[in-house]
């Protein structure tokens, strides 16, 4: 059926209808929010282009998929429910390139010389401190992760690039354009092979450090994407721990009451898992870590202490994964151990005792079977003389 502008209005309402039913049914309140706004979106891009023309049908259609895609994540189907978290937390779509963009550039940082003295455009592209720690760390590069000194020298450069080289002598001198284009293409390139993080962290505070906008400040560095949205700790919440956590005493239970449910690190309360099985989500929210990387700020001084060496520090960025990642090991592996609470502490040390005791034990009946050894030696000696 042809579109028209009576019956594209029309298809438009209806989709917007749709999608408000499905948005209902996510078990996330941030993935409602989300699709709340990309709906609108949606039909009002639809709506904005000129009726039954091809690009109005083009923009209809791509929003029916995201429509069935929801439909499909609805009814527990997994490969759409990963389409979706991707689409909502910025592994894919719109909102990648959104997380991505304050990070190709440093506003700190000097402007770099131009290649081509006449030309403004030929600077080199600038790396900032973010971008080279997710340039250079495994857990957000989609391939290989580069090494520092490639940022300062492409792989594709040639070496007669640098005027001081055997070839730049042999050969003539290196076009600048085509040494601007490189580096730019290569810039280009290696940004769109990394996993945006969706905030910084300061480190040294939790785990995983603190998101909020007030630590960000305080530090003195700047924040970016969902920053004080609370977005990456509601992920960490609802994915839980990798290991199976141990069932408590009916005893402890009765004595620790709503605390337990309280404390309970799957259920924030912003998370309803509606028709679809905790567990089940619970695996979708955990192989979603697994292309989220964690930027993590570590200050160059803790709090409360002073440079006394004359020369200044900078802080570091690192990049990590979070201990919520869906993995592989056996179940008695390091990964999928539970933290120690008061009752392994205890234990622990009573164990660390036991332990000293019967070494010293030993050591006593060593020291005592030596004795008689050799007063045992000294009486067979006195009888042979």
């Amino acid at each position: 059926m042809k579109l028209t502008a009576n019956n594209t209005r029309q298809a438009a309402f209806s989709l917007y209808r749709a999608y408000l039913r499905q948005i209902r049914i996510l078990p996330h309140n941030y993935l409602r929010q989300f699709f709340f706004v990309k709906s609108r979106e949606d039909v009002e891009a639809v709506l904005l282009t000129k009726a039954g023309g091809d690009l109005s049908l083009r923009k209809l259609k791509r929003a029916q998929q995201t429509l069935r895609k929801l439909e499909a994540a609805n009814v527990g189907d997994k490969k759409a429910f990963e389409k979706v978290l991707e689409l909502a937390y910025g592994r894919k779509g719109k909102l990648k390139w959104e997380l991505m963009q304050p990070l190709l550039s440093d506003p700190n940082a000097p402007l770099p010389p131009r290649i081509i003295p006449q030309v403004e455009r030929s600077r080199p592209p600038v790396y900032s401190p973010e971008l080279t720690a997710l340039l250079t760390s495994q857990p957000s590069r989609t391939t290989k992760p580069l090494i520092p000194k490639q940022l300062a020298n492409p792989p594709e450069l040639p070496a007669r690039a640098d005027p001081n080289s055997r070839e730049a002598q042999l050969l003539g001198p290196f076009s600048k354009r085509r040494e601007v284009n490189i580096r730019w293409r290569f810039f280009t390139t290696q940004s769109k092979r990394v996993l945006p993080p969706l905030q910084v962290n300061v480190g040294d505070e939790t785990l995983y450090g603190t998101g909020s906008k007030e630590a960000v400040a305080r530090i003195g560095i700047r924040g970016f994407g969902l920053q004080g949205s609370d977005a990456l700790e509601d992920v960490l919440k609802i994915a839980g721990t990798p290991y199976r956590s141990p069932v408590l005493p009916r005893r402890q239970r009765r004595l620790l009451g709503d605390h337990v449910k309280a404390s309970s690190p799957s259920d924030p309360s912003s998370f309803d898992a509606g028709k679809l099985p905790a567990r089940w989500l619970r695996r979708r929210y955990q192989e979603l870590l697994s292309r989220i990387p964690i930027l993590t700020y570590s200050p160059p001084f803790s709090t409360g202490t002073v440079n006394t060496s004359g020369n200044p520090r900078k802080g570091k960025y690192e990049v990590s994964l979070a201990r919520s990642v869906v993995v592989t090991e056996a179940w008695g592996s390091a990964a999928r151990l539970p933290d120690a609470d008061d009752a392994d502490l205890v234990w622990l040390e009573a164990s660390n005792r036991l332990d000293k005791g019967r070494e010293a034990a030993e050591d006593a009946m060593a020291k005592a079977r030596r004795r008689l050894k050799e007063e045992r030696m000294a009486q067979e000696q006195a009888e042979y003389q």
